[in-house]
């Protein structure tokens, strides 16, 4: 062979051998493991992981095909299975992991700062210690955050224009599963006195406690609720638009999940999108990106849905301009 077509040969493999190794890395089964802060059967967490999988499946990663996807399910406020999940997903080594909330998110961390995590909710993610900041991340985590702290304030007010005479509103969280709440109760209990409102922190710490924090709202004349985003009150969304109903008290709720169970009014983000979003960074990832250097990201779609037929049950007239707001008026 001339030394021209000997050369010619070599720089012909060399060009051919990467597109062959990357399309050989990309073919082969990956794995990912994923650990949901709900009961396997809740609705909304279903949906959650369905928008992970139709995220994936567009980006070219298809269960049984080129991926494998293990499930761990477990309610928020069991701590023992989180932890326990955690550990059985750390040790399958997976390619990457994906969680959402705070409590699973740091439950994983405690048994991997290797394997790639990517959270697709996470509200204080510098504050909770996963990340060193949103541009860099730092470290073997990434991924969204679900809502800014200023939202506080904009449930404040959207509580006011729906119910006028509100001058008493709690805040209810568990302290346990939302170890954040700082982050919102500050900008809650600040804008609080500019709309002529007494700010109440209200902690729940188990399901039992929810009716007496509640009815105690409604004792006195005048009182509203606001619902922070907590996986814990995410599960017993359910109970919670239950007795905001008996005890007629207006409810402000972060996700719309709660309007449509018959919650007075619901502003904040999609929480599905998210899950979508995640999706681009899994992709980023098993094609050799590091997570410490995509930066987490704010959501970027945001909705209104409001409950008439609450309202109604409220003796609540919804002025016309709020409705036009709306995304959605469920009626």
């Amino acid at each position: 062979m001339r030394r021209r077509e000997f050369l010619g040969v070599v720089a012909g493999v060399a060009v051919a051998w990467p597109l062959a190794a990357h399309a050989q890395q990309r073919d082969r089964m990956r794995r990912i493991g994923v650990l949901m802060p709900y009961a396997e059967g809740d609705r909304e967490g279903q949906a959650f992981v369905a928008a992970l999988r139709e995220g994936l499946q567009k980006l070219g990663w298809a269960e049984s095909r080129n991926i494998r996807i293990d499930y761990r399910w477990a309610t928020p406020s069991d701590a023992v299975s989180i932890q326990r999940f955690a550990k059985e997903l750390v040790a399958l080594q997976p390619d990457l992991i994906l969680t959402q909330s705070t409590p699973t998110t740091a439950a994983l961390l405690q048994q991997t700062r290797t394997i790639p995590i990517v959270f697709a909710q996470v509200v204080d993610p510098v504050g909770s210690g996963f990340v060193a900041s949103f541009p860099r991340p730092g470290g073997n985590i990434t991924g969204f955050i679900n809502l800014e702290p200023t939202m506080a304030g904009k449930w404040l007010e959207l509580l006011k224009e729906i119910a006028p005479r509100v001058n008493r509103a709690a805040f209810l969280f568990n302290p346990a599963t939302a170890p954040y709440a700082e982050i919102y109760l500050g900008p809650f209990k600040s804008a609080a006195p500019s709309f002529a409102v007494e700010g109440i922190a209200a902690p729940v710490h188990n399901a039992s406690e929810l009716e007496s924090v509640i009815a105690a709202q409604a004792r006195e004349s005048n009182g509203g609720l606001i619902v922070m985003p907590d996986t814990f009150l995410n599960a017993h969304r359910a109970e919670i638009t239950a007795l905001a109903a008996r005890y007629r008290l207006p409810a402000v709720y972060a996700f719309r999940f709660f309007a449509e169970l018959g919650g007075l009014l619901s502003y904040g983000s999609d929480p599905p999108d998210n899950f979508r979003r995640a999706a681009t960074y899994a992709d980023k990832i098993l094609k050799g990106a590091k997570p410490g250097e995509l930066p987490v990201q704010a959501p970027v779609k945001f909705e209104m849905v409001i409950n008439l037929k609450t309202a109604k049950a409220l003796g609540l007239d919804v002025p016309l301009f709020l409705q036009q707001r709306a995304d959605e008026v469920i009626e």
